[in-house]
C-alpha cells in the first residue's frame, strides 16, 4: 500500500517562521523571491500552517503569530534569518527589486567563491541568497 509519505521528498531542513500578516508574507515570498506556494491552511486572515517550496529543494513553513501565552511555537515575527542557495543570484536580485524587496546587501562576490545578495522581507526577516552550496561532508 502506498502512503502520501512514500512520494514525499527526502528529509531536509525547513526553517519555520511566524508573521503578523502571514498571507501578505506568503505573496511577497512568492512574488519577490520565487518560492512556490505548496499549501496554506487557515481561516480568513489567520494562517495555521503554510508550506512554501524552494525550486532547488527544501522550503519554509510559516503561520500567523499567536498572541497567546500557550503558543506552542512562540517564534517572534521578523526574527528569522535564512541562507538560500540559488544558481542565478543576479536574476533573483532583479526580481526581488522589481517586487519592492528591501535590499540590505547588493550582489557581490565573496572571498569564499560565492555570489550573494541579502534582503529583508516586510516582516523584518533577513534573507541571504547565493551560490554557496556548503562544504562537502567529511568522511
Amino acid at each position: 500500500m502506498t502512503t502520501p509519505q512514500d512520494s514525499a521528498p527526502a528529509p531536509q531542513v525547513w526553517p519555520t517562521l511566524r508573521a503578523r500578516d502571514a498571507r501578505h508574507l506568503i505573496r511577497f515570498l512568492v512574488d519577490a523571491f520565487g518560492f512556490e506556494e505548496t499549501v496554506v491552511h487557515g481561516d480568513g486572515d489567520v494562517v495555521h500552517h503554510a508550506q512554501l517550496a524552494w525550486p532547488l529543494g527544501g522550503g519554509i513553513m510559516l503561520g500567523s503569530a499567536r498572541d497567546t501565552p500557550d503558543d506552542p511555537w512562540p517564534v517572534q515575527p521578523g526574527t528569522t534569518g535564512c541562507y538560500v542557495v540559488t544558481f542565478d543570484p543576479d536574476a533573483l536580485h532583479a526580481r526581488a527589486v522589481a517586487a519592492g524587496a528591501e535590499i540590505t546587501d547588493p550582489p557581490h562576490d565573496t572571498d569564499y567563491g560565492s555570489r550573494d545578495f541579502a534582503a529583508r522581507d516586510p516582516e523584518g526577516n533577513r534573507w541571504n541568497f547565493g551560490t554557496y552550496r556548503g562544504e562537502p561532508r567529511g568522511s
